[in-house]
């Protein structure tokens, strides 16, 4: 199998950084030392050094724009394989490709050339990745048009941050080094303000320290290191679920807050035995509030509960663990050790332990919400312990020469007592086997004749049995309420974990990841996967997957590579990977299986829905299309073959005046039918999805006047500045958008009034107001007129099919903009169309519109209804 190529990637804070010139820069060093490498594509941007760069590199010829004229043309990617070069300097990942390239994007023209073995050593700024799109969007008021998946730049082998403080950016824009003289002045007073540049430098750096940090967590699990790095400041907090859960959450993040890039871990540890040991209902509010808090929620497994914090402290390379004080009473200290001070006596010199007090300091414990009373393994040992050695030492006590210390009866309510602790700590069989062995101590050295075997008295053989049968009851009694109480215990377990999984289902949460999620972590498991076939014997396939362990390397295919599985229906199954459960867990598993296979039907079914109801717009359509056209094109043709019969009858002298009218009737049916035809092309393109703008910087108010050209100059008046910013928008689009809305705002004009035609700036955006004084639209109305083959008020069907509005939105929302209706104060209606404006990073796209330059669009002037 050929090798697949490495990825270089230089991320920069914003343009003019120096991305494009330090990958040309390593391409000469590449080139100095032999290696075959050629650039497959470098925008300069008329910037002369990196221009300079590029002198002494082989440059593949790029692919020629379609359609001609129309750009610079994109990268040959075909001629880069076939030349087929050791390395290839890319530049732009994030770039979207022209129509009728090989790929959308220019990252997957990357992939292919990947995938051929070829190194690719490209550019990418922070703004371009998807998951940083909206906040670039709320710091900088742009809308990032172009975004790359952040797994593709994850994936890249090295990724290289160029760094430039604001002051030395702004610099360099100054003096000309980013974009032409003209453009200085308003790149530095909006996109390159100080803090803006700021806040992007940081985001870039931030991204960077994880992906660094992704790097170092590799290496460190592959080198075995254990040992704290104080590479980052990384917080665990230990959560019980307890009340001072949030407290200790809220500590943690005034911490890391006082320390520039700190991270918040949040950890619970429960047994390994058995579901979770406190209420699903505390923690997920804990789990809430801190991933508002901007941290991350960790479960784990683990039946020594220190050990396992220090684990997992030790596993993130964490240096702070954040606990709190012991909520046990003073007298249970003498127990042993709490959690707190096993941790901080094991930490080490590389982990520092905060002991956080709160509320429920020293209130004691309680019942376990989830987990109840049961015997443990240390209390089982303890009453083995004191059934075992308790009779001989009291024995030894009580028989201790020169005499007994008591009478027989205190001797057998001694032993009896004995016995009753036994079985009050260890259950029913330390209790069992102290009875026994207090039997025959108590016949053999206290009942008459003395150490002989056998008792002699009637009396005491009554006091013999008696005290077998009581110390038999107790410890009946003590086993089985330990086991109702954990019976009640693990039922309250699975009833709270019902309760929250059943208040998901009220919340809408039904997210097929997030059950999966729940079931893993209740179960304690490493993996949770629902599989599905299509038929008996058919091939599973997974349907929806959580692992606790990043790259898994035992995924969940089939129900053979799991530990535990439970059928869901004739053919989809929820498997689990990481432990065999106990069968009395299968229960509540079988809850969350049902469920998820509800979550499974259920989006199926939504997705149904969306398909049908797309198919019952697009019959309605049709069928509105239909009727506009068995009627509204019916008119303009039947008067326009009067026309031309009148013209053509041979029975009748028209004068000229006559001809004159017939054509010009002729003419007006010609255009009618144009404009009608236009806007149902239009239509039906908005409603298949084929509207694909070409967005580059475009002057308003050159849009404006083509838009008006089929406009009597007499009703229209134009107000729009020279000083008003370029928009971003399709040229042709716009001047459909435009011409649409004015012509509307002047059919309902009254006669003797102007429709006024205003621009304006508003922030980022720009706005051009269309004011008539018409009869206006009431607001229950304002919507209404947006839709298909809408018409307010008493119009004539010959006046259009009322699809110029909707067109017309269609369009601009394309765009990225919005057209919306108002009221004009004093009377009439105002159509608001806003678009957002063109900003320095936005590169002119001097490719002609595909609408406008392909045939997609009319003539100006020619502007349908």
């Amino acid at each position: 199998m050929a090798r697949r190529g490495t990825l270089r990637i230089y991320l920069g804070a914003a343009p003019g950084v120096g991305k494009t010139y330090a990958m040309l820069s390593e391409a000469h060093r590449r080139a100095e030392r032999g290696t075959d490498i050629v650039v497959g594509l470098v925008e300069t941007y008329d910037r002369p050094r990196t221009e300079a760069l590029l002198r002494g590199l082989e440059t593949v010829p790029r692919r020629p724009a379609t359609p001609p004229g129309g750009g610079r043309g994109e990268m040959d990617t075909e001629a880069v394989l076939r030349r087929a070069p050791a390395v290839v300097c890319v530049d732009e990942l994030a770039h979207t490709n022209a129509p009728g390239s090989r790929h959308d994007k220019r990252w997957r023209d990357i992939d292919t050339l990947l995938d051929a073995g070829i190194d690719v050593i490209s550019t990418v700024n922070i703004q371009h990745l998807e998951s940083l799109a909206d906040v670039v969007t709320a710091i900088t008021g742009v809308r990032q048009r172009e975004t790359v998946p952040d797994a593709v730049v994850r994936r890249a082998d090295q990724i290289e941050l160029v760094d430039m403080t604001p002051e030395a950016l702004r610099r360099r824009m100054a003096h000309g080094n980013i974009y032409a003289p003209d453009k200085v002045d308003a790149a530095l007073s909006h996109y390159f303000r100080p803090g803006n540049l700021t806040a992007l430098r940081e985001l870039a750096l931030l991204w960077t320290a994880d992906r660094v940090d992704a790097y170092l967590q590799r290496y460190r699990t592959e080198q075995g290191i254990r040992s704290t790095w104080y590479a980052r400041e990384r917080i665990v907090v230990a959560l019980t679920g307890g009340p001072e859960g949030a407290t200790l959450i809220r500590r943690a993040a005034r911490m890391a807050a006082k320390s520039s890039g700190g991270e918040i871990l949040a950890v619970h540890v429960s047994r390994a035995a058995r579901l979770t040991a406190v209420s699903p209902r505390e923690l997920a509010g804990q789990r809430t509030l801190v991933e508002q808090l901007g941290g991350t929620f960790h479960h784990v497994i683990g039946d020594d509960i220190p050990s396992a914090l220090l684990d997992f402290a030790r596993g993130v390379n964490a240096n702070q663990i954040v606990l709190g004080s012991s909520r046990r009473k003073t007298w249970q200290h003498a127990l042993g050790p709490g959690v707190g001070s096993s941790v901080a006596r094991d930490s080490g010199p590389d982990l520092d332990v905060h002991i956080v007090t709160h509320d429920e300091v020293a209130r004691g414990r309680g019942l376990p919400s989830a987990r109840g009373a049961r015997l443990g393994r240390s209390r089982t040992l303890a009453g083995w312990l004191i059934g075992l050695a308790g009779p001989p030492l009291l024995t030894v006590l009580l028989a201790a020469p020169p005499q007994p210390l008591a009478g027989f009866a205190s001797d057998v309510l001694l032993f009896l007592s004995m016995t009753v602790l036994a079985a009050l700590i260890g259950g029913f069989y330390p209790g069992l086997v102290s009875a026994a062995l207090a039997t025959v101590l108590l016949d053999y050295f206290f009942t008459e004749p003395l150490h002989h075997w056998g008792v002699g008295s009637g009396h005491d053989v009554i006091t013999v049995v008696i005290f077998f049968a009581i110390a038999l009851a107790v410890a009946s009694v003590v086993d089985l309420s330990a086991q109702r109480t954990q019976q009640a215990a693990r039922l309250r377990a699975e009833s709270e974990t019902l309760t929250v999984l059943a208040g998901s289902v009220l919340r809408g949460e039904d997210t097929l990841r997030a059950l999966l999620g729940r079931a893993r972590e209740t179960f304690g498991m490493d993996c949770a996967a629902l599989l599905e076939r299509d038929h008996d014997g058919g091939r599973w396939r997974c349907v929806g997957s959580v692992s606790a362990i990043a790259d898994n390397p035992r995924p969940l295919l089939r129900p053979q590579d799991a530990d535990v599985d439970v059928p869901v229906g004739e053919h989809t199954m929820l498997v689990l990977s990481g432990r065999v459960l106990p069968a009395e867990d299968r229960r509540v598993l079988s809850a969350f299986a049902a469920h998820a296979a509800t979550i499974l039907d259920r989006q199926r079914l939504l997705t149904e829905a969306a398909r049908a109801h797309k198919l019952a717009e697009g019959n309605r359509i049709r069928t509105a299309l239909l009727a506009a056209v068995s009627h509204d094109l019916r008119t303009p043709l039947a008067a326009i073959k009067a026309s031309v019969s009148s013209l053509r009858s041979d029975d009748v002298e028209w004068s000229e005046a006559d001809r004159a009218g017939l054509l010009e009737s002729i003419e007006d049916g010609a255009d009618r039918l144009d404009q009608l035809v236009g806007n149902l092309l239009d239509m039906s393109r908005l409603h298949t999805g084929t509207v694909r703008p070409l967005i580059r910087r475009t002057a308003l108010d050159e849009v404006v006047l083509r838009a008006l050209g089929g406009v009597a100059p007499d009703v229209v008046t134009l107000d729009i500045p020279e000083s008003l910013p370029w928009v971003a928008a399709d040229p042709g689009l716009l001047e459909r958008s435009v011409a649409n809305v004015v012509e509307n705002a002047v059919k309902y004009r009254p006669a003797h009034t102007r429709v006024l035609v205003r621009g304006s700036a508003l922030g980022n955006q720009v706005e051009l107001r269309v004011v008539d004084r018409g009869p206006g639209v009431p607001d229950a109305d304002k919507g209404r007129i947006f839709e298909p083959f809408q018409r307010h008020g008493d119009i004539p069907r010959g006046n259009g099919v009322g699809l110029g509005l909707a067109v017309a939105r269609g369009f601009t929302e394309a765009m990225g903009g919005t057209l919306d209706a108002e009221d004009t104060p004093g009377g009439g209606m105002t159509m608001v169309l806003t678009l957002p404006a063109d900003t320095p990073d936005a590169v002119p796209d001097s490719r002609p519109s595909e609408q406008g330059e392909q045939g997609g669009a009319h003539a100006p002037g020619a502007r349908g209804r």
